[in-house]
């Protein structure tokens, strides 16, 4: 799994690719985790979440989301990330992270994620996906 940070004019993508489903979902986040700063100490405990959604779409929408309101209601920068996508009628994941008090970091504020120009989509090497933040 891996991901790229992309300028984008006054906001920032991520362009993450996995093997899996669950690997490029983590991926992407992995991406959020570092538009936020360049260096991400070890410290933190870990949380978890579940999030469910009518497409593959929308759940990865709906869990960068969900990545973002817990950053501002714990306080925290989620990282070390993992996940576990269920596909289906109603697709959903069970996920968790380790959250950095953000007194501990330089972050940057990302103030939400986008529709805009969204892509998720199966590559011949597993999946692709490509996300506009807001910043």
């Amino acid at each position: 799994m891996s991901f790229t940070l992309v300028a984008h004019t006054a906001d920032i993508a991520v362009d993450a690719t996995g093997e899996t489903l669950d690997r490029t979902f983590e991926a992407t986040a992995a991406g959020l985790s570092a538009a936020h700063c360049e260096s991400i100490p070890g410290t933190g405990d870990r949380f978890g979440m579940s999030v469910a959604a009518e497409s593959p779409e929308a759940l990865l929408f709906d869990y960068l989301d969900e990545l973002i309101y817990q950053r501002d209601v714990r306080g925290v920068l989620p990282t070390d990330h993992r996940v576990t996508v269920s596909e289906g009628a109603q697709p959903s994941l069970e996920a968790s992270a380790r959250g950095v008090a953000l007194s501990d970091v330089d972050a940057r504020e990302i103030k939400a994620v986008t529709y805009s120009e969204m892509a998720l989509e199966r590559t011949d090497s597993g999946w692709r996906a490509y996300v506009v933040f807001d910043v």
